[in-house]
């Protein structure tokens, strides 16, 4: 594998993608410098000016992941060092990283992960397909068939892909279905939270940034919105570089790739990541040295804008004047010929999908207020109330319970719109409103406690079901309105997004030639506060604002959208409410609970208020008494119980699980070819009886070619069978039954059982004749009836109990129930010899 990318990328290459970095990355800085000068001048007027949009009815929640993991378990990776699959343990932080680890133990003895994968840009797949269709694109010229493996044969049905356009593949699978709907909901959560690497909380770098990106790409004449807008910035900068770099070194290399058509596919793969690799450290560290340099210049430039703010401010709006003069007529003319026909149907695509979404977060909301209401009338006690509680405080973050809340946003479709308006997929709108989904759960599951627990301190927890009413009420009403603000805010910006690089696009050929001239007209001490490009996508901005902000409004009209008009806004509507965002977060199974879970926890988490223990968002734990099959969901130590369905399907979990508790169905983790091996060819245990004659059987395997017919009716073929004599231990003979004995038995009782129930029903029938006749009351006849049945009811060998309670009587179950081998006879009386059972293992092909 390193012969590979080495012979690929030798020295020369190695030094033609450094310097065609460097140069990339000279180009942004300049960018990026003037941008940040600008987003400072931002940030700085607004702190002066204030303003902002309308104050959030719900209370947000500063660190909601205090002290929580997300998710712990194992599944099995394939290695393509040794071309082999292993059972690996997964640990997923708060930070949604995954960490893999050789084993549980070495993670609980605080080893190194093997690996750590950042799903920043990755793609969680669940089909050989799909992956195949996407290699394919990414490397033309190479391509297989879609129903063929590229490289690697998935030890079972059930795979999972993290896919990358230009870093490593990782592949898993797990055991079954439901394994692996649960995991891709998992990793499609980190993707999701990876992606969004920009933190809002920086107004200063995060807006200089991307206004760099933005204007750096639109200098190359890229306009439309970016998939790969995902991650941190030195991963956002990687895959900028990548986008042009990619290409030619696959023109260069590929054709030179020798080999079948699967291995040039894998060749390829590996030296991608290479290039990736060497260009995200470079990106990385030249963005740190560029951050650190403005940071330093912050100070100074700082103070000067404070002092001329006025100045600065007063001559931003004569230039914005002079521009937008030269640039409103043109826009006006494209806005009402290319645009405004289209903005009802985006709106209308946008707008269904997401509102979808949104309510079926409040649906979600409300099943969980609905058990914990069910628990508070039921009796469930207090420690019953904290776990629910507990489990309450972490819904918004658990990928399986919001995934049909995302999964109606997946729904949103701009086909027909994307190529007019330069737009390459509906991931980033997708990306966002889920995101936003999460916070208003969030939001509205953290005031939900704080009501609540304000409550309870004020009137105590004797009417817990009438206190929870209250609080959820209270809380509903301000998720809609939060709710209808925050969708109507991303419509908005969602329409720019579309509609501004289309106008940019479509006014820079006759609009950049006019636009160095109104650099004169600012003074040079304010040059680097006002740049003539910001000021001309401003007046740009403000020329479509205005019928965005209709279409919308007109919009929030239509009741099925259940949006709130602009003119309905709650102020001071519990003006108590806000004071209690500054409380820290409440421990429900400390306040409702009595001793602490196991389990330890560093103390900085223990400073945050969250108790003597680690909590874990998601929970794969399977019901009491019911074995984890292969490891494949573990909880880490002193995780609570978190389960993920509804009380329908753990009912039904439940039935399932008591049918398959009679049988040990539960090996461990296959992690050899072997055992592996043996779960394709499953073997099965037959006990025959050994006559005298056949007493010098000894244990030995033969192949052989037969059927055998299993427990469902289904033949399976048998390869070999294996012979195991085990000695039994004589025993009080006159306790023991012949094998003809037992037939008898079976034959006489099943005739017996046979008369005894018509001379029962027959009896019956006399004593109710005799009842009809005297006349006698119902009571006597019950009385009657019962001395009948204890009459005609014979002493039986069998259960009679289980006959009645099932119907059928299985002719097995009247043999001993021990399960220890029992040693037969052959006499009818007990009285010959014993002979030894023998166990056959048939290895089923």
């Amino acid at each position: 594998m390193g012969d590979v990318v080495s012979s690929h990328l030798d020295e020369d290459r190695r030094e033609m993608i450094t310097a065609r970095t460097r140069e990339w990355m000279k180009e942004f800085s300049q960018v990026y410098e003037q941008q940040y000068a600008v987003a400072l001048f931002n940030s700085v007027r607004f702190e002066i000016e204030g303003g902002g949009g309308t104050q959030s009815q719900l209370l947000h929640r500063k660190d909601p992941l205090a002290g929580c993991t997300i998710f712990s378990g194992s599944l099995f990776q394939y290695l393509e060092e040794n071309r082999k699959w292993r059972n690996r343990f997964v640990f997923v932080p708060k930070d949604y990283t995954i960490n893999l680890y050789e084993s549980k133990a070495a993670h609980e003895r605080g080893l190194h992960p093997k690996l750590t994968i950042n799903c920043a840009g990755y793609k969680a797949l669940t089909s050989m397909e799909e992956y195949m269709e996407l290699i394919n694109k990414s490397l033309p010229g190479v391509k297989a068939k879609v129903g063929s493996n590229p490289f690697i044969k998935c030890a079972t049905g059930f795979p999972l892909i993290l896919w990358h356009p230009y870093a490593r593949h990782h592949y898993f699978c797990v055991m079954t279905e439901k394994e692996q709907k649960k995991w891709h909901a998992v990793l499609q959560d980190c993707v999701r939270d990876s992606n969004n690497g920009l933190p809002e909380n920086c107004t200063v770098k995060t807006p200089a940034f991307t206004d760099a990106v933005r204007l750096h790409r639109q200098a190359r004449g890229q306009y439309g919105t970016w998939d790969m807008m995902c991650g941190t910035p030195p991963q956002i900068l990687a895959n900028l570089v990548m986008e042009t770099l990619h290409p030619d070194i696959r023109n260069m290399i590929v054709p030179r790739l020798k080999g079948k058509m699967q291995q040039r596919q894998k060749n390829w793969m590996l030296i991608s990541d290479a290039v990736y690799k060497q260009v995200l450290t470079q990106t990385t560290g030249q963005y740190e040295a560029l951050v650190e340099a403005c940071e330093a210049q912050r100070g100074p430039l700082d103070a000067r804008l404070r002092t001329d703010m006025d100045q600065i401010i007063t001559s931003k709006e004569h230039v914005s004047s002079k521009i937008r003069a030269l640039v409103l007529p043109k826009a006006e003319q494209i806005l009402r010929t290319n645009i405004q026909p289209y903005i009802n149907s985006i709106l209308e695509a946008l707008m269904d999908p997401t509102s979808r979404g949104f309510a079926e977060v409040r649906d979600v909301f409300f099943r969980e207020m609905v058990e914990i209401s069910k628990n508070s009338l039921n009796g469930g006690g207090k420690e019953k109330m904290g776990e629910n509680m507990e489990r309450l405080s972490m819904l918004a973050f658990h990928p399986v319970k919001m995934q049909s809340c995302y999964e109606k946003v997946e729904e949103l479709n701009l086909e027909g719109l994307q190529q007019r308006f330069d737009v390459s997929s509906p991931s980033v709108f997708i990306s966002r409103a889920q995101i936003l989904m999460r916070e208003q759960m969030d939001n509205a599951v953290y005031t939900f406690e704080q009501l609540l627990n304000q409550s309870l301190e004020a009137q105590g927890d004797s009417d817990m079901c009438k206190l929870t009413q209250r609080c959820q009420d209270r809380v509903l009403k301000k998720y809609d309105y939060d709710s209808s603000t925050v969708r109507k805010k991303f419509f908005r910006e969602a329409l720019l997004q579309i509609i501004i690089p289309y106008m940019l696009q479509q006014l820079a050929p006759s609009c950049s030639p006019e636009l160095p001239r109104f650099k004169e007209l600012i003074f040079e001490d304010f040059s680097r506060f006002l740049l003539i490009e910001n000021m001309f996508e401003e007046v740009v901005l403000q020329s479509v604002s205005k019928d965005i902000m209709m279409a919308v409004k007109e919009a929030a009209v239509q009741r099925r959208h259940n949006l709130y008009r602009d003119s309905i806004i709650l102020t001071n509507s519990d003006p108590n409410l806000h004071l209690l965002g500054d409380n820290p977060q409440v421990d429900w199974a400390t306040k409702f609970g009595g001793d602490e879970p196991e389990g330890s926890v560093s103390s900085a988490d223990e400073g945050r208020g969250f108790g003597r223990r680690r909590k874990q968002v998601v929970s794969m734990i399977q019901l009491d008494g019911v074995p984890l099959p292969y490891e494949s969901c573990l909880e880490v130590p002193g995780v609570e119980l978190i389960p993920e369905e509804d009380a329908e399907s753990k009912e039904e979990e439940n039935e399932e699980d008591q049918l398959g508790k009679a049988e040990d169905l539960s090996p461990k983790s296959p992690d050899s070819v072997n055992e592996i091996r043996d779960l394709i060819n499953p073997v099965v245990e037959v006990a025959v009886p050994v006559s005298k004659e056949q007493s010098e059987v000894t244990n030995k395997t033969e192949a052989t070619t037969g059927s055998i017919s299993v427990e469902d009716g289904v033949e399976e073929g048998v390869t070999h069978v294996t012979t195991v004599v085990e000695t039994v231990p004589k025993g009080s003979l006159g306790e023991k039954t012949s094998p003809q004995a037992i037939l008898q038995q079976l034959v006489a009782s099943k005739k017996q059982e046979v008369d005894k129930e018509e001379a029962a029903i027959q009896n019956a029938i006399e004593e109710l004749e005799i009842a009809v006749q005297e006349d006698e009351s119902e009571q006597i006849t019950e009385i009657s009836a019962a001395e009948s049945d204890n009459e005609s009811s014979p002493p039986l060998v069998t259960d009679s109990s289980s006959r009645e309670d099932s119907g059928f009587q299985s002719p097995t179950s009247e043999g001993p129930v021990d399960s220890e081998p029992q040693p037969i006879t052959n006499g009818l009386n007990g009285e010959e010899k014993i002979v030894d059972p023998v166990e056959v293992e048939v290895v089923l092909s």
